[in-house]
């Protein structure tokens, strides 16, 4: 009698599978074919993506070479296409290529190259950054130091990544300007900060040291004066 039972209900089950299947069947089958396409389609994308990233990788490498090799203008025509057609990183990166290469030939359109990148919120907050940076140190000597510290003193003076080499360009402008005292309490001000890289540390060091005499000396006690 068990074994009838058992077979009945494998019967039962077998015929309500079957009717589960013909009612929704085709929508599982429909529903893994989806799944395998969109797989392959994902790994399509990811392929296609990087053959482009290469492709783009190859280009800047070649417009480099072009660079090194003295043919400023062809390599600023690569760099310009690649600006326009490249993967993202390598469009940003053209650019930033493009405008270091022109503060050789011409500084005021090299600077507003950068300020062009430093003004484009497509680009990250620490790339706009660099590309102030940048603008600022092919300017630095020859445009006022109002300029330069209009440029740079918001960096300088927030808590930024940047703000140990925005303080260093400060103080060479202030330096290259003239005002020596101002250099000094600025290398000072870079030199309090304990975060500062050695490397800006150094030129900080030897900033305040070639502007010690423009500093005045404290002030002696008047004569006479309590002491405590």
């Amino acid at each position: 009698m068990t074994d009838i039972f058992h077979e009945i209900e494998d019967d039962l089950r077998r015929d309500r599978f079957r009717r589960l299947w013909d009612r929704f069947g085709l929508y599982l089958i429909l529903l893994a074919v989806a799944v395998v396409a969109a797989a392959g389609a994902w790994s399509g994308y990811r392929y296609w993506s990087l053959q482009q990233a290469q492709a783009s990788g190859a280009r800047f490498e070649a417009a480099n070479a072009l660079l090194d090799e003295g043919k400023t203008a062809e390599a600023q025509a690569a760099l310009a296409a690649l600006a326009q057609d490249g993967t993202a990183g390598y469009r940003v990166l053209a650019r930033f290529r493009a405008a270091g290469a022109l503060a050789a030939q011409d500084k005021a359109a090299s600077a507003a190259a950068f300020d062009a990148l430093a003004a484009d919120t497509a680009i990250g907050a620490l790339g706009r950054e660099v590309a102030q940076i940048r603008a600022a140190q092919i300017l630095v000597d020859t445009a006022p130091l109002a300029e330069i510290v209009q440029r740079i003193q918001p960096l300088a003076e927030g808590n930024g990544a940047l703000r140990h080499s925005a303080r260093a360009l400060l103080a060479l402008a202030q330096f290259k300007a003239g005002d020596l005292a101002a250099a000094n309490k600025t290398a000072q001000w870079i030199l309090d900060d304990p975060e500062v890289p050695p490397g800006i540390r150094n030129q900080a060091q030897l900033l305040r040291t070639l502007t010690a005499a423009a500093v005045p000396p404290a002030a002696a006690p008047a004569p006479g004066a309590a002491t405590q």
